[in-house]
């Protein structure tokens, strides 16, 4: 976490409009809405377009399987040291496939042994989208395994979640009640 208390505070619940809520799905009328979605809704125009992006990316739509999705998402808010996209991304990454071994692996990159080609190939694509903005050639072909769409949907995926740990750093979202901060998550310039 970069910030120990949040600079743009969530509203409270009961403040949230109910137009708001309802971008939510009925997911949120069972628990506390999370901490990210109360500080977008301060900006209430902006919230309503970011849910219909971020709903893609974490859709069937996206045709990444959510296993590879995950994947890269929690690289991505690795490497830009977002504790809060970390946390809840292990428990979504989980739910996905990933294994803790897995997830653990994630932040020591391609690099790290046990990952098949395929994902020491979607790592490397994420380390040099959140480096250099750009997958160079070599990585490019690595992914041959993935359709065209695909490849789109990584970039789409790590551009989306390299917006939203912006935001939650410089917001300074903090973690929900139900999250654990990631040891090496607690503060610190970004990885790459």
């Amino acid at each position: 976490m970069r910030l120990k208390q949040a600079r743009v505070p969530p509203l409270p619940e009961a403040d949230i409009s109910p137009e708001l809520l309802a971008l939510l799905g009925p997911r949120f009328k069972a628990m506390p809405v999370l901490n990210i979605f109360r500080t977008l809704a301060r900006a209430p125009k902006a919230f309503k377009r970011f849910m219909a992006w971020g709903g893609y990316v974490l859709s069937d739509a996206n045709s990444l399987s959510a296993r590879d999705r995950e994947l890269v998402i929690l690289r991505t808010g690795f490497n830009w040291r977002s504790g809060y996209e970390w946390a809840q991304h292990v428990r979504i990454g989980l739910d996905s496939g990933l294994t803790e071994a897995e997830i653990s692996r994630i932040k020591e990159g391609s690099v790290a042994s046990g990952w098949t080609d395929h994902d020491r190939a979607l790592l490397q694509a994420t380390d040099e989208l959140t480096r250099d903005a750009f997958i160079a050639d070599t990585t490019w072909q690595a992914l041959s395994d993935l359709s065209e769409k695909q490849r789109m949907d990584l970039v789409m995926t790590v551009s989306q979640y390299t917006q939203v740990s912006m935001m939650l750093n410089t917001f300074g979202v903090q973690l929900d009640e139900d999250l654990v901060l990631d040891p090496d998550l607690c503060e610190g310039e970004a990885v790459l």
